[in-house]
């Protein structure tokens, strides 16, 4: 089942649904790898709002930190004025050279109300 998902979601092309404030529906499937070992792969349904943080959004300071490489990269398209489908792919070093880079892969679907 997780592969036919895969596969309609990428024979879609990937993306995210156009800028839209308001309620929303996002199915998303999450999958993970140590090196080149596959470890596992969830199925996501997030119920929400999108709008903006507004000025008073902000993190706090955490204290200590930790500087690994990582990066990522996706991709998304507007199916319907509503509906978006997007991937992303990414990678995070363990700042250690002894352990392995972790990757991982998203796909998904959104509908905005």
């Amino acid at each position: 089942m997780i592969k036919s998902v895969f596969a309609a979601t990428a024979a879609l092309s990937v993306s995210a649904g156009a800028a839209f404030a308001g309620p929303y529906v996002n199915v998303e499937a999450n999958s993970g790898w140590t090196g080149s070992d596959y470890n596992s792969t969830t199925t996501d349904l997030h119920v929400g709002y999108d709008g903006g943080l507004g000025e008073t959004a902000s993190s706090p300071d955490s204290g200590e930190s930790d500087t690994v490489p990582s990066g990522k990269a996706g991709l998304g398209l507007s199916l319907t004025e509503a509906l978006g489908a997007y991937g992303e792919v990414s990678f995070v070093g363990s700042g250690d050279e002894d352990l392995d880079r972790g990757y991982g892969a998203k796909l998904g679907v959104k509908y905005n109300f």
